[in-house]
């Protein structure tokens, strides 16, 4: 499957977004794609194993320690940033709680996690593509807002 712009736009169509992988290290990628998301006010919930709270800009955000702890997971997009066999178990369970639409960060997937993602989810956000450096794939934090202001128009 070739990701295109529209289907990265497609991912932005959800009312919530949860981040996979989130951390309170503002050096990690994890941070950093949560904190792409409270900027620019979206609905975000930060999601990792020992839920501890995440502040950014001052504000604390509650963590949850899985995806089976969302309120609404049909109506929520997944950003994940984890490695690729987290990644799997996290696909996994994303597929058995309905969820619609991933966004597999650089570096989270191998064939067989992005094959797993093809084959199970609506839209899927992930390998070759995107305005990376280097062409590692599609980024949040750096495709995310030409693609956010395409679905948000």
């Amino acid at each position: 499957m070739t990701v295109t712009d529209a289907t990265a736009k497609a991912f932005f169509s959800s009312p919530k977004f949860a981040v996979v992988g989130a951390s309170t290290n503002t050096e990690k990628f994890g941070y950093k794609v949560f904190k792409w998301y409270t900027d620019r006010s979206l609905p975000a919930t930060p999601i990792n194993p020992q839920a501890a709270p995440l502040t950014v800009n001052g504000q604390s955000y509650a963590a949850i320690k899985s995806l089976s702890e969302l309120d609404s997971p049909q109506e929520t997009s997944v950003s994940i940033i984890t490695g690729p066999a987290i990644t799997l178990k996290t696909l996994q369970e994303a597929k058995d709680l309905g969820i619609q639409a991933v966004w597999l960060q650089p570096g989270t997937f191998n064939d067989e996690v992005l094959a797993y993602a093809n084959e199970n989810f609506k839209t899927v956000v992930a390998g070759k593509g995107g305005s990376t450096v280097g062409g590692e794939g599609w980024c949040v934090l750096v495709d995310g807002d030409r693609c956010l202001k395409g679905a948000r128009l």
